[in-house]
């Protein structure tokens, strides 16, 4: 099931942990004020009363709960393989912290009585989900967005003007990698990549610069975010640690343990096809049959 599989890296990053709080303390803030009026339990007041310091007290206690739990959470990823269950417990033990502590306040301003204790804590839970579980979705699809999109692109310059030399007839395509946080960190030519190598949760983009010599690039991205985001191009998965630029393969040979591709750069070992990718990358090579070389006996 979905639920069981390994939570991306993407959603316990730094970056991502601090703006799931940032966002989510101010949608809470706004929506609890706005939600005000149409609750019977509701003590928030930041005008000049006298339940403004026990509001600010609950919001600053809620806030450094909620980065408390963030920073274990981005601490506890060395220790613990998260998946999407466990990311969502995670949630829901928060919002459960903050209610409670809400209700405890509520119960000491409001003087209910003990048999209210329970209605209390339902409608702050109610409240909780709702000003606590919307921003944490939206972070999440926020992010998500983010790293399939401005990981790394594949873009087309054939209709952009520029002062380069024409080299050919070939539209001009080019590969962007992007870091998490949407900057621009390496730009290149197609033709001068080679393979991108999976290396945990980066990869190694091998590529050769305006001198020819190889030379590698690695970023926080994972292997099939790449692959995604190349269909229908000339980069190919072949293994599940490779992905290979099909146009800078020089032979496809066929030996006892599967193909082997040798690409045309003498400092670049074989890169091996696995079953699992072995008919997409011999449909690449369909109308090119003089790469192929036979068994060896």
């Amino acid at each position: 099931m979905l639920i069981n599989n390994k939570l991306p890296k993407y959603l316990l990053g730094k970056y991502q942990l601090i703006g799931t709080v940032t966002f989510s303390v101010l949608f809470a803030i706004v929506y609890l004020n706005l939600s005000i009026p149409f609750s019977d339990t509701a003590w928030f007041s930041l005008g000049n009363s006298a339940l403004f310091l026990m509001t600010l007290a609950y919001i600053t206690i809620a806030i450094i709960t909620l980065v408390f739990s963030r920073m274990l959470m981005y601490r506890s990823r060395k220790f613990i393989e998260h998946t999407y269950l466990s990311y969502i417990l995670w949630c829901i033990v928060e919002v459960m912290a903050i209610c409670g502590l809400y209700t405890w306040l509520t119960v000491g301003v409001t003087g209910a009585a003990p048999e209210e204790h329970i209605e209390i804590f339902h409608r702050a839970v109610k409240y909780g989900c709702i000003a606590l579980g919307i921003p944490y979705v939206i972070s999440g699809m926020y992010f998500a967005i983010i790293e399939k999109n401005n990981t790394i692109r594949l873009m087309n310059y054939d209709n952009v003007v520029t002062d380069e030399p024409v080299k050919s007839e070939a539209p001009l395509q080019k590969i962007t990698l992007f870091d998490n946080s949407g900057a621009l960190k390496l730009s290149l030519n197609l033709e001068n990549l080679y393979y991108i190598e999976s290396d945990d949760n980066y990869i190694k983009v091998w590529y050769t610069d305006s001198k020819q010599e190889l030379k590698q690039y690695m970023l926080r991205c994972r292997l099939k975010t790449v692959e995604e985001s190349f269909k229908g191009s000339s980069l190919v998965r072949c293994n599940r640690k490779y992905i290979v630029n099909t146009d800078k393969v020089k032979v496809l040979r066929k030996e006892s343990e599967g193909y082997m591709l040798d690409l045309d750069n003498e400092a670049i070992q074989p890169l091996p096809v696995t079953k699992t990718y072995t008919d997409i990358i011999l449909s690449h090579f369909t109308d090119t049959q003089p790469l192929l070389e036979p068994l060896d006996e």
